[in-house]
């Protein structure tokens, strides 16, 4: 299972991401759950995101593409990240939490691979940026974290260890000192 998200509108809508399995929701606290299909040819799901939109726009990001729905997974759409991102391998997904519209993204060459960036959407996918980190990351962006008490606070993490933070939604960056071994999941806390 590589996304685990609940629904902030309503607690017992729950959505996971699996690995080679494709997305699964639950409408019942996690009971039941539901396998779909529908248009999501990939289903190597790396990350799940809800965008508080009307309707509601649910993403998931695989190893080749990044997908839409905005029928709760009914039917799925590709954004053909493709053509639209600098290293083919999507792997890290965030809505901005003020702004739905914003999406942050991280990517690279492989599972693995030797570098990575943090991209940035402002209209829900349609273009996307590469945001200026300090230095090259040492691997895939794995993956990223914030919080809706500071909206702007954004934390990225390398799958080897490197750790960015922006306190200004992306426009720039700083390189945390500390680096560590891999790391799969970040969150950050208000104090």
């Amino acid at each position: 299972m590589t996304s685990v998200i609940v629904d902030p509108d309503d607690h017992r809508i729950v959505w996971a991401g699996v690995e080679i399995d494709g997305v699964f929701p639950s409408l019942d606290g996690g009971d039941t759950w539901t396998h779909l299909e529908t248009g999501l040819y990939d289903p190597d799901i790396h990350a799940v995101v809800i965008a508080a939109t009307q309707p509601k726009r649910v993403y998931a990001s695989t190893a080749r593409e990044m997908f839409v729905s905005d029928n709760l997974g009914e039917t799925w759409q590709p954004l053909g990240i493709r053509e639209k991102w600098p290293l083919p391998y999507a792997r890290g997904l965030m809505v901005k939490a003020d702004d739905p519209g914003v999406l942050f993204a991280g990517c690279g060459e492989t599972t693995t691979g030797e570098k990575g960036h943090v991209l940035r959407t402002t209209n829900f996918g349609e273009t996307w940026e590469i945001l200026p980190l300090p230095t090259q990351p040492n691997a895939t962006v794995w993956g990223l974290a914030t919080h809706p008490a500071d909206a702007n606070r954004i934390v990225a993490f390398s799958l080897f260890g490197e750790v960015y933070v922006s306190g200004d939604a992306g426009a720039s960056w700083r390189k945390i000192a500390r680096e560590f071994g891999e790391i799969r999941a970040a969150v950050w806390l208000p104090n």
